[in-house]
């Protein structure tokens, strides 16, 4: 769960309490002040400290104790480790602060997995931008960004330069969407002749293409980021607490 870029006020109680844990001020083995005790603190309603403590508590810094109440349990192992999760990435990091070049802009026709992922009619058009990324000279992989078309209009996304923000905040600003998470889905494949070019890889070598299908609040499909990997170049890792 990103809690970045203005984040909503359930997301500002969790980031406040991390840092009073990391601070020493609740020390771990201790009881987190009640939820009563808390809305009265930071003038919030019950929901918005009801979700803060359900974060906290799914990333490990606190744990429930049924009839007790809430214990610190402090800063969690997995909480140093930087997530680098491809579709999330490339939607907050301005495409300046990386090499590569925009290969294509417009309205195409949408592949049947991604019109799935953004609930379109098949065969119907939606928006792309391609950038083909390098790393000192060399393509490493491809990056898409498919949206509806109206919500490519009035943005900077149909420009060949890269923005100088990320695509989240670039579209929050200008379209007034509010990204709320990415379900993200990893295959293989054979790389078309198209890709293989420009990837610079062999044709017998498959690729790892990751969507991530970016929804709002409700589930609503914003965006598809699509990201094509050669697999003899890149490996995925991820780190998860144990439930």
């Amino acid at each position: 769960m990103s809690l970045e870029s203005v984040p909503p006020k359930y997301a500002q109680l969790v980031q406040t309490l991390q840092r009073r844990i990391e601070a020493g001020e609740y020390l771990p083995g201790t009881l987190l002040p009640s939820e009563n005790q808390l809305i009265q603190e930071f003038s919030v309603s019950r929901p918005t400290v009801v979700a803060a403590l359900r974060v906290l508590r799914e990333q490990g810094w606190i744990e429930s104790q049924q009839g007790k109440g809430r214990f610190v349990r402090g800063r969690p192992a997995m909480a140093s480790m930087e997530q680098k999760r491809p579709g999330q990435a490339y939607l907050t990091k301005p495409e300046t602060d990386s090499t590569g070049e925009v290969v294509e802009v417009g309205a195409v026709a949408v592949p049947n997995r991604v019109g799935v992922l953004l609930d379109v009619q098949p065969k119907s058009k939606a928006f792309l931008r391609r950038r083909l990324m390098t790393r000192e000279g060399e393509p490493t992989e491809l990056v898409s960004l498919w949206l509806p078309l109206e919500l490519s209009e009035g943005t900077d996304l149909t420009s060949g330069e890269p923005l100088r923000q990320g695509f989240r905040e670039h579209l929050q600003a200008r379209k007034s969407v509010r990204f709320d998470h990415i379900v993200e889905q990893i295959t293989a494949r054979m790389p078309t002749a198209q890709e293989a070019k420009q990837l610079g890889m062999p044709k017998n070598t498959p690729l790892l293409a990751v969507f991530g299908a970016v929804r709002d609040a409700s589930g609503r499909p914003l965006a598809v980021v699509e990201v094509l990997l050669p697999a003899d170049r890149h490996e995925l890792e991820d780190a998860y607490p144990i439930a």
